[in-house]
């Protein structure tokens, strides 16, 4: 018995009783249903073992959507809690314990696999490519992004969520105070994840740099690819930080060493440095697609070029710049000394100044522009006021001397959703609407869309403006109740009320795309939005090889010149087509990862070893591999292109 108590929740309550009920129910339902269907041969050719980047990028979408909902759920009940003075819905270690899992799953496993979804689906397809460079390692960069977003997901059902709050903090995160393993399901669930990011990264670089259409320099590049281009170069920097000082956490916490300790040479503020080193830059990480996907759909839905393309190019390569010299911001008043502080108050600034160009670029490309108010455009002009709240009041934080007042209060929280939400989550959903018909073959339904956006943005509103004055009366975050006497009650009341908003909009998501799928016609064409950047020259659905004839560049809206100016897009004869061939080896690497992160979590050191020689099994196994893809013969492709549509 005394084996089998270390995998028990140390604080159980009813609610996590329930949860793992669920999660036994929903799992057997879902063997029953491909056992029942046949549909697990199904599953292993098409899903487990592909390495379609379409196939990919479909993945990290639907696991994006499912963090949402997950995320979402720890947000409703810390909110809930906060409705009211000196509520009881959860106590002090269980809202400590939502609040780590909500800003975890949040940050790295609802908008980064958000964003990798579009950069899958779009960028190849906006360069003029049939994959991307490596596209082996884009599946084992998806199954290693998943079993880590699994193994964080388990641990509130066996052995405990981690509770140190999501940038878990040393001495905070050490033994002494978090005895469960709560932090190491932190520690490695992120490195796992955080790998797979990284490999992205790589592999992104590498395609847009070596893959582009001919015709294609880099300032004709379409301005989401430039925004993938810029957010994958930081992740190259910035991600191997993170995961150095993951496995140094992880060597204080199992080995005893004392990196970030408070006592024997150890230095607590050392994991601070690493954590936000890291952690602004992964804020560029996520906007600056964000921005790429705004830039697209507001020139689409404009009817006019982007305004100042040369100069939204350079203010994103400003902006990555500067992301890595502003990270002693989150910590002003932990005393590194007035001079630092105000060095670092003036890069903070200075950020500023490239994202306010941005702005204005989009604000000149509306001017005079024939505007129409669909659902993705719609989240386009709600980000540029809500986001520019957020940014002012960013600027007000980053005033070092000011930060005393508003550092760990509401407003704090207020600010960082104020961009986040209108600045990614709002540009995802955009994106997702906008793009729901390439990859999917019907459009959603614009007035549900529409529907949920106003749920979203008044409960946006509601939900987040009232922590402004209650930051500034000093409500503290991170406590889990307060006093009636402290007059927060009635404006996180309206906190609440906003969250459930926000709460009915995302679930008429789910139902607009269950409508959309039995209601909405599939003759869309292939251009339905009557856009201007290569992904849309495509087929819908797009057939494996993405273009039968690879597309000749002439222009940075070179498919809007092709309708417009009857630009020829597609020249030469056809050719056969190379093709890389499916490999379970990447989800089986996945699954080993997997065991070992599980095995180092309870130090069950015999399975951990196992597991790491299987790795090394797996990696040596690929380098003796001989497998040269195959080849799309002529006759194939002019068969597929006659069922989908004609040769292009």
């Amino acid at each position: 018995m005394e084996f089998f108590e270390r995998f028990a929740i140390p604080h159980p309550s009813p609610a996590i009783y329930a949860s793992m009920v669920a999660i036994a129910v929903v799992s057997i339902g879902i063997v029953v249903g491909l056992t029942y269907f046949k549909k697990w041969g199904y599953l292993w050719r098409e899903w487990l073992t592909t390495v379609d980047h379409k196939k990919i990028g479909i993945m990290y979408l639907i696991s994006a959507l499912l963090m949402l909902f997950r995320g979402g759920a720890d947000a409703i009940m810390m909110r809930a809690q906060l409705a009211t003075p000196d509520a009881k819905l959860l106590d002090a270690q269980h809202y400590n314990e939502i609040f780590t899992t909500h800003g975890v799953v949040m940050i790295m496993f609802m908008a980064m696999p958000f964003i990798f979804a579009f950069m899958n689906l779009i960028v190849p397809l906006q360069i003029g490519a049939r994959d991307v460079a490596f596209p082996r390692l884009n599946a084992l960069s998806f199954w290693l992004f998943f079993v880590g977003a699994m193994l964080f997901n388990i641990s509130f059902v066996i052995g405990g969520s981690p509770d140190a709050g999501w940038t878990s903090y040393f001495p905070l995160a050490g033994n002494d105070f978090s005895e469960s393993v709560g932090t190491n399901y932190y520690m490695l669930a992120l490195q796992i994840s955080g790998i797979g990011s990284l490999m992205t990264g790589i592999n992104m670089c590498t395609t847009i740099l070596k893959m582009r259409a001919p015709g294609m320099t880099l300032m004709k590049m379409p301005m989401f690819t430039w925004s993938a281009f810029i957010a994958n170069i930081i992740i190259v920097f910035a991600f191997p930080v993170l995961t150095i000082a993951l496995l140094m956490g992880t060597t204080d916490r199992l080995f005893g060493t004392h990196f970030f300790a408070t006592t024997n040479g150890g230095m607590d503020m050392l994991w601070a440095n690493f954590f936000w080193i890291w952690g602004h830059p992964e804020v560029y990480i996520l906007i600056l697609p964000a921005f790429g996907i705004y830039s697209e759909i507001i020139s689409t839905f404009s009817r006019r070029n982007l305004y100042g393309y040369k100069s939204m190019v350079a203010s994103m390569v400003l902006i990555s710049l500067l992301s890595f010299l502003v990270w002693t911001h989150h910590f002003f008043t932990m005393g590194q000394g007035a001079l630092t502080n105000s060095i670092f108050s003036i890069t903070t600034m200075a950020i500023a100044v490239p994202t306010g160009v941005k702005i204005f670029n989009w604000l000149f490309t509306m001017w005079k522009g024939k505007i129409r108010f669909t659902v993705p455009m719609l989240y386009s002009v709600a980000f540029i006021p809500l986001f520019t709240i957020g940014g002012v009041t960013g600027v007000m934080l980053a005033m070092s001397a000011a930060d005393y007042q508003y550092h760990n209060t509401m407003f704090l929280v207020a600010h960082f959703h104020n961009t986040i939400i209108p600045g990614v989550v709002f540009a995802m959903l955009a994106g997702l609407t906008y793009y729901w018909p390439k990859f999917f073959g019907f459009m959603l339904n614009e007035k549900i869309g529409k529907s949920t956006f106003w749920l979203l943005t008044v409960g946006f509103v509601l939900a987040f403006f009232p922590m402004y004055i209650t930051g500034l009366d000093g409500q503290a975050r991170r406590m889990y109740t307060y006093s009636e006497a402290t007059g927060f009650g009635p404006l996180n009341m309206v906190s609440f009320v906003g969250a459930a908003l926000m709460a009915i909009g995302f679930v008429t998501i789910v139902y607009n795309v269950y409508y959309s799928y039995k209601n909405s016609p599939r003759n869309i064409g292939s251009d339905p939005w009557d856009a201007r950047s290569l992904e849309w020259a495509t087929h819908t659905p797009v057939p494996e090889y993405n273009f039968a004839r690879i597309p000749q560049i002439s222009s940075s809206e070179t498919f809007w010149d092709s309708k417009k100016n009857g630009h020829q897009l597609f020249k030469g004869e056809l050719k056969e087509i190379h093709m890389p061939n499916n490999s379970g080896v990447p989800f089986i690497m996945g699954v080993i990862f997997f065991i070992a992160g599980f095995s180092f979590v309870f130090a069950l050191w015999v399975p951990a070893v196992i597991a790491l020689i299987g790795i090394l099994v797996c990696l040596a196994l690929r380098s003796f591999e001989q497998d040269h893809g195959r080849h799309i013969s002529v006759e194939e492709i002019k068969e597929t292109e006659a069922k989908i549509g004609g040769a292009k």
